[in-house]
């Protein structure tokens, strides 16, 4: 998809504007970021804290103040307008568990979709200062310097690959390992696994999981370094709605994991 000149200056005030909203998220989480922090458990057996409703209540008002034409999808609540095709999609804690319990794994994460496509995605994780940015077709940076996906051609024991899977995927960690002798971890928090994937720091990142927030803003910045993102299946997919979990890697080992996932699954 070619950008035009005025469609980039809009992602570009897009972006801006996506990045102001992570430092207002940064002071929200340092405000409550702390050992013993308190929080309550929902209904799909995960934490929130009040950070998490803060957050989402703050990306709501400030996209609905701006862009009131636009949609949120968001993790702790969204907001739609009927027949927009422009949706921002947030997830205001990416790393909740982490952050929860006292350990510093955790980002903010919001893209903007249009008709399905990822056209420009944020992550910030605030503990390290790290912002990673992309705008279609115009490159992933962290902190404005260029970023690219790792140049390894196959896995090996020296590549380190984020498994976020559970249920059809139980096994999949250990066939991975059995297989290629690589580090398998799990972060809990997709979207920080994923920019150490644009930085070439991972490998790949495999995430199991239906909620949009979790792949959209890892789905550009990725590609944008150089790497591709797809669904479990290796097929392509919107991100304004619920997602086949994803893929995410430096594009040369892509393949090799996805015919191990399949194979897993033929497995369960």
């Amino acid at each position: 998809m070619q950008i035009s000149p005025l469609k980039l200056n809009k992602l570009l005030e897009y972006q801006k504007f996506a990045i102001d909203l992570a430092h207002q998220a940064e002071e929200i989480m340092r405000d409550h970021f702390s050992l013993g922090i308190s929080f309550d458990w929902k209904e799909d057996n995960t934490p929130i804290t009040i950070a998490d409703r803060k957050i989402n209540q703050m990306v709501l008002d400030k996209i609905r103040e701006k862009y009131p034409t636009h949609s949120i999808i968001a993790e702790e609540g969204s907001f739609m307008v009927k027949e927009s095709s422009d949706v921002w999609v947030c997830d205001p804690i990416d790393g909740t568990t982490p952050f929860s319990h006292g350990y510093p794994l955790f980002t903010f994460a919001i893209a903007f979709v249009k008709d399905g496509e990822v056209l420009m995605g944020v992550i910030y994780d605030p503990s390290n200062n790290r912002l990673a940015s992309a705008i279609k077709g115009k490159g992933a940076f962290l902190n404005d310097k260029k970023i690219s996906v790792s140049s390894e051609t196959k896995i090996s024991k020296k590549s380190i690959i984020d498994v976020n899977a559970d249920f059809e995927l139980l096994s999949f960690r250990e066939n991975l390992v059995k297989n290629t002798d690589c580090y398998a971890t799990v972060f809990y928090s997709a979207a920080f696994a994923s920019l150490l994937v644009a930085t070439g720091n991972f490998l790949a990142e495999v995430f199991e999981y239906n909620n949009p927030w979790d792949g959209a803003a890892s789905k550009i910045i990725v590609e944008e370094a150089g790497g591709k993102v797809t669904d479990l299946q290796g097929k392509e997919q919107r991100y304004d709605r619920k997602i086949n979990g994803y893929v995410a890697s430096n594009k040369f080992v892509h393949q090799e994991l996805l015919d191990l996932i399949s194979a897993t699954k033929l497995q369960s």
